[in-house]
């Protein structure tokens, strides 16, 4: 069942909660909400150990988009739905979701652990080419044009989906729902900006996640993806680095959940 609540400047976030437990709130990564990616399915997987919070992060599926493009306000969001769980949720994102899930540890929310999955840092040029400084300005003129469809293409090719896959992307069903929260890229970029140009992250920007935090990557993911997770993981203070064997970027909810459930239960 959707249940709302407010942010700090006034958006209405939509969000559910499923299951019985310890409060887990899973944090989607770009594109995606509850109905439209991975994180109904996990949720269903972790109900009958966890009482589990999905949410509609600003922009996306029965959220409203706010009125300004800021990482400060999707880290309140965080924090609003952490509120509303209880105060101490153990916390999880998945790709951009997962930085912005360590940018809300690091504000100090009170989350006692952390899990990450495949933060999508470009740490070097060895594997794959950085994405250029100015990437956010040039989603940002593509979205205020218009040009949503050029945005989510300009997106997928980031994450290099072969130009054949977004040609037939275009032609199923499900396209105009990208096109439609093409404009919440410009969150993702703005929390990601320094994070996927070719270098480590700063070493004090998640001084603070001293909580046990799990990071993960798939084993059958690209060599710069679990470079990058690595970083990530050498960057947090009290971080286990793992992988999932047989996965990629698109882990299946069955195969990741044993492991969140052993590492938040432990």
């Amino acid at each position: 069942m959707t249940e709302y609540l407010t942010s700090a400047d006034g958006t209405k976030i939509a969000y559910e909660r499923t299951g019985s437990g310890p409060s887990l709130i899973l944090v989607d990564g770009a594109m995606c909400y509850r109905a439209s990616g991975p994180a109904r399915p996990l949720a269903k997987e972790l109900a009958a150990d966890f009482t589990v919070f999905t949410y509609d992060r600003r922009g996306r599926g029965e959220s409203g988009p706010g009125s300004e493009i800021s990482a400060e306000r999707e880290l309140e969001d965080v924090a609003a739905v952490a509120e509303e769980a209880g105060g101490t949720p153990f916390l999880y994102g998945i790709s951009s979701g997962a930085v912005l899930a360590a940018d809300a540890a690091a504000r100090g929310i009170g989350v006692p652990k952390l899990a990450l999955y495949e933060p999508p840092l470009i740490v070097d040029s060895e594997h794959r080419e950085p994405l250029p400084a100015d990437v956010l300005e040039q989603v940002t003129a593509m979205v205020s044009a218009g040009r949503n469809a050029e945005t989510v293409s300009y997106f997928m090719k980031s994450v290099e989906v072969p130009g054949f896959a977004i040609v037939l992307m275009r032609l199923m069903p499900g396209w105009s729902k990208l096109k439609a929260v093409a404009p919440t890229l410009r969150y993702d970029f703005t929390f990601l900006r320094g994070l996927q140009q070719g270098v480590r992250p700063p070493a004090d920007r998640w001084a603070t996640v001293t909580m046990p935090t799990l990071v993960v990557d798939g084993g059958k993911s690209s060599a710069w993806m679990r470079t990058g997770v690595r970083a990530m993981a050498d960057a947090l203070p009290n971080a286990t680095y793992r992988t999932l064997p047989g996965q990629n970027h698109l882990v299946k909810p069955k195969a990741l959940a044993p492991m969140l459930r052993e590492f938040f239960a432990g």
